[in-house]
């Protein structure tokens, strides 16, 4: 079953389109790449998937089950994690309760089980731990799991936004710039992280201005120009696509 299908999704702001009747699909255990200009409605796109803005027209599909317009926390809960172009972490706590805190979406005891401590409450918070942790070994930060989440490294840090987010073990994971920042060295990291990601069950949407991070790891790349979708295939046949030359890439980068 397709795990996401877009169809004709459109948001307008005013007199301005931002996004205009886009359509794609992401398969199971695909890795689909976004790329664009700057303006070109990559994260306006992510928003409405994500379910933290309203689509003005269009239908967003996740397993066959329409998800137009549902909130943010309806649609993790159905199965989508995001990450930010700007990292978003409780700076203060450790990276071991950041990913704790992402993993309550999924548990179902409530505040009065927590007062009495009760067995399911008590059974609940040791898979809260273990979850974490798995997600922290899994992020290779398992050495970090005390140290507070401003003290780690940029690029440990846009991790830790990784684990958090797989932490509720979702199907669709949303990245959005995800090697924003990061020296080759890590680029190539993330690259490797993101195929364990897709290896390990989790399909793979990301939006990414770094082309060798989307050559290196994307099966299919989506490019959109002022909010439409000028071409969909793979990487290589996308680079030489005459029109995302034109307003994208350019020859030299193409070349680089």
């Amino acid at each position: 079953m397709t795990i996401l299908s877009v169809n004709t999704l459109t948001k307008k702001f005013g007199g301005l389109t931002a996004v205009s009747d886009v359509d794609f699909e992401v398969q199971p255990g695909e890795i689909l790449g976004i790329i664009g200009p700057n303006g070109a409605g990559k994260t306006t796109l992510f928003n409405m998937l994500a379910g933290s803005m309203q689509p003005t027209s269009g239908t967003v599909h996740l397993k066959g089950q329409n998800i137009t317009g549902m909130r943010a926390d309806r649609i993790a809960r159905l199965g989508v994690a995001r990450t930010f172009q700007i990292t978003s972490l409780f700076p203060a706590l450790s990276a071991h309760d950041n990913v704790r805190a992402a993993t309550y979406r999924t548990k179902k005891t409530g505040w009065m089980a927590s007062i009495f401590r009760t067995a399911t409450y008590r059974a609940e918070e040791a898979d809260v731990d273990r979850d974490a942790m798995a997600a922290l070994h899994f992020c290779d930060l398992a050495g970090h799991a005390d140290d507070n989440a401003e003290s780690l490294s940029y690029g440990d840090q846009r991790r830790l936004e990784i684990a958090i987010a797989l932490a509720a073990k979702p199907a669709l994971l949303l990245l959005d710039e995800p090697a924003a920042g990061m020296n080759p060295e890590e680029g190539q990291r993330l690259v490797n992280m993101i195929r364990k990601i897709r290896d390990n069950g989790t399909s793979v949407l990301l939006v990414e201005h770094h082309m060798r991070v989307v050559m290196g790891v994307c099966d299919r790349v989506v490019v959109l120009d002022h909010g439409e979708k000028i071409a969909e295939g793979t990487p290589a046949a996308v680079v030489d696509n005459p029109d995302v030359i034109r307003v994208y890439l350019g020859r030299e980068a193409v070349s680089a």
